[in-house]
């Protein structure tokens, strides 16, 4: 304040940690008001938990249903929440022009996606917890080191990210929608999350063994049912797709 009692001007951008809480906590908020959103990352893989672990639908081999299933379900909410929820709400906001809006705000492009990216960890923390507390209530009895099951989710995060944000960035959002949701489904059949893959022909196997969502929840499903150890070669697996993900869309991203 000067001398004559009024106020100088301080003009400038906040700092750069408190911009992207900002928009972090505001891209979580938008996320969980979307009914849609909330559908994929909490309705869907809570009714497939109860169901098919209540209900004798897919056989599941020995042991109790739940062991199997919960590890699966949380590599679908991985899923359902980095990449779909991701793709289809990024998509939306390339085409209304809300990106090109915030790229020329003072928020770094990098931050932008920074903040999207917290909001998706913030999400799937969520998630996790209440899948948890479900697979509990049926009786769900895990082993394993959690260290293991934090690498699996933050490497499973990265893959799917970096492909929803490829996808949200390249395709019209019409085809975002479509092509997400599409492939969630297949996925969802054919990623080893409800279906265990030694049902499909060893050709077809060897081939969906090296999806990321395969490698999620079969890295999942030999910690947490099996009490293995590090597995490292699901491990390779979203570690490369990860990197090729994140490393296409930063190349190919298109901001308008």
């Amino acid at each position: 304040m000067t001398a004559t009692g009024t106020f100088t001007p301080a003009p400038g951008s906040a700092p750069l940690g408190r911009m992207i809480g900002a928009q972090t906590a505001l891209e979580t908020r938008m996320l969980l008001r979307n009914g849609e959103q909330l559908l994929l990352t909490v309705v869907i893989p809570t009714l497939l938990l109860v169901l098919f672990s209540t209900v004798d639908v897919v056989d599941t081999g020995a042991g109790k249903a739940v062991d199997f299933l919960a590890p699966g379900i949380l590599a679908l909410a991985v899923m359902s929440t980095a990449f779909t929820g991701q793709a289809i709400a990024t998509g939306f906001e390339r085409r209304y022009g809300v990106l090109k809006r915030l790229a020329a705000s003072p928020l770094p492009r990098w931050a932008l996606m920074t903040a999207k990216t917290g909001s998706v960890l913030v999400t799937e923390v969520l998630q996790v917890v209440l899948l948890t507390a479900i697979a509990f209530a049926l009786g769900w009895s895990p082993h394993g080191d959690p260290l293991s099951v934090l690498l699996l989710l933050v490497l499973g995060t990265a893959a799917f990210s970096g492909l929803g944000l490829l996808m949200a960035g390249t395709l019209k959002a019409e085809a975002t929608l479509a092509a997400a949701n599409l492939v969630f489904l297949l996925l969802l059949v054919c990623g080893g999350v409800v279906v265990p893959l030694d049902r499909f022909p060893d050709g077809v196997r060897s081939v969906l063994e090296l999806l990321p969502v395969s490698a999620l929840s079969d890295g999942l499903r030999d910690v947490l049912q099996h009490g293995a150890g590090v597995p490292w070669g699901d491990l390779g697996i979203l570690a490369v797709w990860a990197v090729l993900g994140l490393g296409a869309a930063a190349r190919w991203f298109r901001w308008e």
